[in-house]
């Protein structure tokens, strides 16, 4: 068998996909749980990298944040952290954190998507659905374009 043939080990395909961006270990778990093979052990791979800080679901909030509270509100970002299996008491403390700015953040996707507005209520309901699919809440639209008039 050639060595391109060899199929990668538990640490090779956690350490590509690392390489990638960062994972919470869950997330990772998950991914390489339909590779273990008979003599693996999963759980001491993850704690191998734990160990050697390639691992860190600190990061792996920090990073999701990063990547994605520029588009989205904090309930879509809590949301995604959930599915990735970040820990509650990171996905609490990223939340503390954009509070303070998801007015400035809710305005930002707004104009970009929408500019100006709305001057119907069908236009209305169509910003809003928007908004709200990208994890804005209604009270926070409200206070937006409450303070767009002013």
């Amino acid at each position: 068998m050639s060595p391109a043939a060899t199929p990668l080990s538990l640490k090779g395909r956690a350490l590509r996909l690392l390489s990638l961006r960062e994972h919470s270990r869950a997330e990772l778990a998950q991914k390489l749980a339909r590779h273990v093979q008979e003599g693996d052990d999963l759980q001491a791979v993850l704690d191998w990298l734990v160990a050697r800080d390639f691992l860190s679901d600190q990061r792996a909030a920090e990073a999701l944040v990063h990547r994605k509270a520029p588009r989205y509100g904090s309930a879509r970002v809590q949301q995604l952290m959930r599915q990735q299996g970040v820990p509650a008491d990171l996905i609490a403390a990223s939340m503390a954190e954009l509070q303070g700015s998801e007015l400035a953040r809710a305005r930002d996707v707004w104009q970009r998507k929408f500019g100006e507005r709305p001057d119907s209520p069908q236009a209305r309901a169509k910003q809003m659905r928007f908004m709200v699919s990208r994890g804005f809440s209604p009270q926070l639209l409200d206070r937006l374009w409450r303070d767009d008039e002013a």
